[in-house]
């Protein structure tokens, strides 16, 4: 702090103190001021008060003297002495209620005020029954009502003049004491500035003094010096000799930083002269070496003791099979008994890893078993070890490793650095010259092979001329070869083409006797008249069963030429597991009670909910496989268990979300050598003439395939009399597809009907049955309308059989435009049942030409066909039917169509 500052300091808080106690003796003064009026007003309030009190008694006087019986002369001057009472009354409280705030003091005159407004009500009756004569009740009522009121305000009168007079009281105690306090102030406040006065002077005299004699003390101890440390003035103020302290300081400062970075200079010019030296030593030794094992071993023997290691290897980079090493060439100190490697990869061990990363590594803590350097004398561990590579153009060539007894220094890392570059630029010139002369080598070498091989090569050359003479012959021989297999192409085109027709054909002539004998054998086991005998129903039975066997053998004739041709279809939707679980069981239960073999079908707790394939192609697959295992079994279990994928298929690994479909039976089993001949086309296990089962042997091959396309597979584990486990496996791994069609129409698509289930057994009587059917069926059909239009008069007759057990009303026409002809005359027909293959104008062209008339737009026609091709749905619905159906047609699925469309 400056001399000056502190004057400053000094006089300036006198000063302040003066003011300060001046504003202190004005804010007492002004407070006494304030106590004195608030005195005065406090002595005002009381006077108030007894005003109240006094004026209280001169109206209770004159009231008396008002019911005292006074003389006339009298009355008029006590009224007036009462009424200036009141008034009084009225001011004082007034001023009293204006003057004092205090809550107490306007709760009292609150109080008053009410009394006095009571008792001026009281003096008001008073002066009516005094009007009136009524002394007596004058009397009781000022003696009784008016005392009582009188009482009461006089009492709160004193309450407030007591408050007022400890107020007042109060008041001149606050400033009596203030007076007190004001003397010990002024008193307190002259000897403190006195002694702040005198400290201060004597504060910046010992300042002064005090550090002008430490700056004389180190002024005298300097003098020209060689020694770099000088001293120092240790002086904390910030005063003008503080100044001068800081100004001494700083330089004595940098006198000693000079004097270092001098020093610090020397020293680095005598270590870069160091290193320049032995670098030049080191680069001295290069000419004349031409290999890398000699350069090897004079670089670790010079540079090992330059830098005061005591152990060293040499490392260089080389390719063993296409690998590459680093292999130790050279050696200083070396210790043959140490278990060291003799060569490192890329990456391997501290050499390896110093050659990847291409930087130096040091090892400050080395372990006492890490290598012993040794001497006649003895051994020991070394302190630091440093690894470091040898670089050109940023490919480590060589590694070296040196180890020593004391740490290395920084010139010693330097120099390292320093001839590492050196000996990278060295190595690679030596290996381009051994290069170069390899090369040399095999020139030479090359030089006589191809003379050799240009003798070859004439001779080689007169041969190729042959060859190609033959080679022109055979290629127009394999041209007149593809132009005979292109024909046999054409020819096996045309042949599928002629197959896939025929198919067709086939398909459509088999199935058209074949709809009308299962319908007209489903009419006769459903006996609705009941004049047929049980033998009777038992043989239409027999007729319907079996002519469900041929449809069977139908579809199976059709599925396996479909795989053949590669045109089967699948189509992926989401299938609850729980239907798939409920099909089975409605499928094969009745047939289970009646073989007497046990059914189960049995779901895992971790399937999901839904699985993703193709729901009819499962349930086919399903039902192909369960039936095998009932026509095998003749006592026993059959069971479906369904769970996720536990290891691998025949064809390929499953995750464990893919499933696994599990039918075991109890029944004959299947011989070893069997087991892959089931799946092959028209051949069963069993396939001689007198064999026991019956079948095409096709239900496995297509099983198979289908579970191809669904992307799984189907396996089989058996034994001969101990049963039979078939796995499908389905995939839940494919992409998801939209399919084109339905899941309902995919089985029309694909040339699959729906499955024909054989009636249950009939146990109800006919009349029942009749009775119950009429309820159910007849209601809902009775009295409609309907046109069959089909070239084939067993269909026309079995449907019309059929139809008019529901009491409909049958129309036929053998073709399309004969059922154009009865359609337009007779439009309340309400549904047209359509046949697609007819002469003249077949099903499609019919339904379109139906179409075109407005009043038949919303017609429902039903398309019924025996072809069941894949695309015939499609093609019905785009010619403008409303639903379609296969033939062999099912009654029931018939007449649920025909309702849905009836009553849509």
């Amino acid at each position: 702090m400056k001399f000056k500052t502190k004057l400053y300091i000094g006089f300036g808080f006198l000063f302040g103190l003066f003011i300060t106690s001046y504003l202190v003796f004005i804010f007492v003064m002004e407070q006494l001021d304030k106590n004195t009026g608030e005195v005065v007003d406090n002595y005002e309030m009381l006077y108030l008060a007894n005003t109240i009190e006094s004026q209280m008694g001169t109206f209770s006087r004159e009231s008396i003297g008002t019911i005292a019986d006074p003389p006339p002369e009298l009355v008029d001057q006590l009224d007036k002495n009462k009424e200036e009472a009141i008034s009084n009354i009225h001011k004082a409280i007034a001023a009293l209620e204006r003057l004092d705030s205090r809550e107490s003091s306007q709760e009292l005159i609150q109080r008053l005020k009410e009394m006095s407004e009571t008792y001026e009500a009281i003096e008001e009756e008073a002066d009516q029954l005094r009007a009136e004569g009524n002394m007596e009740a004058l009397k009781t009522l000022y003696w009784y009502e008016g005392r009582s009121a009188r009482e009461e305000m006089m009492e709160v009168a004193k309450e407030l003049q007591v408050l007022q007079q400890q107020t007042a009281a109060e008041k001149l105690n606050q400033s009596s004491d203030m007076y007190s306090l004001l003397k010990k102030m002024i008193v307190i406040y002259a000897l403190v500035g006195f002694a702040i006065g005198v400290g201060m002077a004597i504060w910046t005299m010992r300042s002064i003094t005090g550090n002008l004699n430490k700056v004389t003390t180190v002024m005298n101890k300097v003098a020209f010096r060689k020694s770099n440390k000088w001293p120092r003035i240790d002086i904390s103020s910030k005063d003008e000799i503080g100044d001068i302290a800081v100004a001494f300081n700083e330089m004595a400062g940098t006198l000693e930083a000079h004097a270092r970075e001098e020093e610090k200079l020397k020293h680095a010019a005598e270590e870069q002269s160091w290193l320049k030296t032995k670098v030049a030593e080191v680069a001295t030794m290069y000419p004349g070496i031409d290999n890398l094992e000699t350069l090897a071993q004079r670089f670790i023997t010079k540079v090992t003791p330059m830098v005061g290691a005591s152990y060293g290897v040499f490392y260089i980079r080389t390719s063993v099979d296409g690998e590459e090493t680093f292999q130790k060439q050279a050696a200083y100190a070396y210790n043959h008994e140490d278990p060291a490697k003799d060569s490192f990869r890329l990456g391997e061990g501290i050499i390896g890893q110093c050659a990847l990363e291409k930087r130096a590594m040091l090892m400050d803590h080395v372990p006492e078993n890490y290598i012993r350097i040794t001497s006649g004398l003895g051994s020991a561990s070394p302190a630091n070890v440093l690894v470091v590579p040898a670089e050109f153009q940023g490919e480590v060539l060589a590694v070296i490793e040196l180890a020593t007894l004391e740490p290395f220094k920084e010139g010693e890392k330097q120099l390292l650095k320093e001839v590492m570059g050196g000996i990278g630029i060295n190595i690679k010139s030596i290996m381009r010259h051994m290069q170069i002369e390899k090369l040399l080598e095999e020139s030479q070498s090359l030089t006589e092979e191809l003379q050799l091989q240009q003798e070859e090569l004439r001779t080689v050359n007169e041969q190729l001329e042959e060859q190609y003479e033959n080679s022109e012959q055979k290629t127009k021989e394999l041209e007149k070869i593809k132009l005979i297999l292109e024909e046999k192409a054409q020819q096996l085109t045309l042949n599928s083409q002629y197959k896939s027709e025929f198919l067709a054909n086939m398909s459509h002539e088999l199935r058209t006797p074949l709809n009308s004998l299962l319908i007209l054998a489903q009419m006769l086991a459903e006996n609705a008249s009941g004049n047929l005998t049980d033998k009777q129903v038992e043989y239409a039975k027999t007729i319907f069963s079996s002519g469900n066997d041929l449809l069977r053998l139908i579809n199976d004739i059709l599925d396996i030429a479909k795989v053949e041709a590669g045109k089967m279809e699948v189509i992926f939707e989401d299938v609850n597991i729980k239907d798939v679980q409920t099909f089975v069981e409605t499928q094969f239960a009745p047939l289970a009670r009646e073989k007497g073999v046990q059914l189960s079908v049995q779901l895992a707790d971790e399937l999901p909910e839904t699985i993703y394939t193709d729901k009819q192609r499962l349930q086919q697959v399903l039902m192909n496989l369960l039936s095998n295992a009932f026509k095998f079994t003749h006592e026993g279990i059959v069971s479906l268990r369904v769970e996720k994928a536990q290891n691998k298929a025949a064809r390929g690994p499953y995750t464990e979300a893919d499933i696994a479909f599990i039918v075991k039976d109890t029944g004959i089993g299947i011989p070893k050598h069997k087991q892959e001949e089931i799946f092959e086309a028209f051949k069963q296990a069993d396939g001689t003439i007198s064999r026991k089962y019956g079948g095409t042997g096709l239900g496995l091959s297509i099983s198979r395939e289908i579970a191809h396309l669904l992307g799984g597979s189907i396996e089989v584990q058996s034994a001969e009399h101990q049963g039979s486990t078939f796995t499908l496996r389905v995939p839940q791994d494919q992409p998801h597809q939209q399919p084109e069609q339905s899941a309902a129409s995919a089985e029309v698509a694909a040339g699959l009907p729906p499955q024909i289930e054989e009636p249950p057994p009939i146990k109800e009587s006919h009349a029942a049955g009749s009775e119950k059917r009429s309820n159910s069926k007849t209601a809902l059909l009775e009295g409609k309308k309907i046109l069959i239009v089909d070239d084939d008069m067993r269909n026309i007759f079995a449907l019309t059989t059929a139809l008019e057990s529901y009491h409909v009303d049958v129309l036929f026409a053998e073709n399309g435009r004969e059922g154009i002809d009865m359609l337009n005359g007779n439009p309340d027909i309400d549904l047209v049942l359509m046949d697609i293959m007819m002469p003249e104008i077949n099903g499609f062209e019919a339904i379109r030409l139906i179409r075109k008339q407005a009043e038949f737009e919303q017609l429902p026609i039903i398309a019924l066909t025996a072809k069941a091709m894949k695309d015939d749905r499609k093609r019905c619905i785009e010619a403008g039917a409303s639903d379609y159906i296969s033939k062999p047609v099912n009654l029931e699925q018939l007449f649920s169509t025909m309702r849905v469309w009836l009553y849509r």
